[in-house]
């Protein structure tokens, strides 16, 4: 077959632009870091890749919703503690006012002090955490209860529902106690805690240690709750701290995927580069060569 000079030319141009394209692919990975700049670079890693960017999304938004579950967690935790110190100061003045020495002035003085504790444990009932009431379930926009009623039989109890968080895939749990669930139903036979402080204010008003005595035990079953209440929520504090502990993890092994998958490495692309950029520089040493011949070098 005879060779004429335009196919020498035309494939030294065809050399050439090869070259180049390699030349491309390598700077390109040097700019970016990345080994995967478009899909035709290996489409079977790039299915890897998007698979692991997808579950690094994911896995990061369960981040997100435990740190969120682990902020109501603890200021629920906060609040249990407040009621339970104000239901053992409750108890404190109970056990005082069962005393047989005390005078009236001194009885109604541990009523009065009763009273305000019953305020406060109202307003820890109405408390808020993030514009939300923490203690009416599903219906975080409602105050749970009313300074007025809470302390009456008859009252409607707060909402039950459970606020859910969603922590790890198909993993939920809730992180909030419900009014009734904390201090107790409205029910005559098994009174709440702001019915037995109600009680015991007017137990010390009229003077009356027999009903004193009575509304001790009372309060022994409602101090019982919280406490059981509180331990609850220590227990979901311990899971969610163990979730973000593991998801942490999991997204420490998925980034370490994802860079295998797609990331360049920087030392091989550099001597690849060096490389293809000796080859490219031979390649026009070359073709200068071969296409410098013209019909005048022949007539010489």
């Amino acid at each position: 077959m005879r060779v004429t000079q335009g196919m020498l030319n035309n494939q030294l141009l065809r050399n050439l632009n090869t070259n180049l394209s390699r030349l491309e692919v390598l700077q390109n990975q040097m700019a970016t870091g990345k080994r995967i700049n478009k899909p035709s670079d290996d489409p079977v890693g790039l299915s890897f890749a998007l698979r692991y960017r997808s579950e690094l999304v994911s896995n990061e938004q369960y981040q997100r919703n435990v740190d969120s579950a682990t902020s109501w967690l603890e200021y629920t935790d906060k609040l249990i503690s407040e009621t339970n110190d104000v239901l053992q100061r409750a108890r404190e003045l109970a056990v005082q006012g069962a005393n047989g020495t005390n005078s009236d002035e001194s009885m109604e003085a541990l009523a009065m002090e009763v009273e305000q504790l019953y305020e406060q444990l109202v307003n820890i009932g109405n408390s808020q955490f993030n514009g939300k009431y923490v203690f009416n379930g599903q219906k975080t926009d409602q105050p749970p209860y009313d300074m007025a009623t809470a302390k009456l039989l008859g009252t409607a109890d707060p909402d039950t529902g459970k606020i859910l968080f969603e922590i790890g895939t198909g993993i939920t749990i809730p992180v909030n106690i419900s009014g009734k669930e904390l201090f107790g139903a409205n029910d005559a036979t098994n009174p709440n805690a702001f019915q037995v402080l109600e009680e015991l204010r007017s137990a010390l008003m009229n003077h009356n240690q027999s009903d004193v005595n009575t509304v001790l035990g009372k309060l022994d079953n409602v101090l019982d709750n919280a406490m059981s209440k509180w331990a609850e929520v220590g227990a979901r504090s311990n899971r969610v701290e163990l979730m973000k502990n593991r998801l942490d993890n999991e997204n420490i092994n998925i980034q370490t995927l994802l860079s295998k998958a797609e990331d360049a490495d920087l030392a091989e692309v550099m001597i690849n580069l060096k490389m293809e950029e000796n080859i490219y520089q031979a390649s026009l040493s070359t073709g200068a060569r071969i296409i410098r011949p013209t019909l005048v070098d022949f007539l010489r």
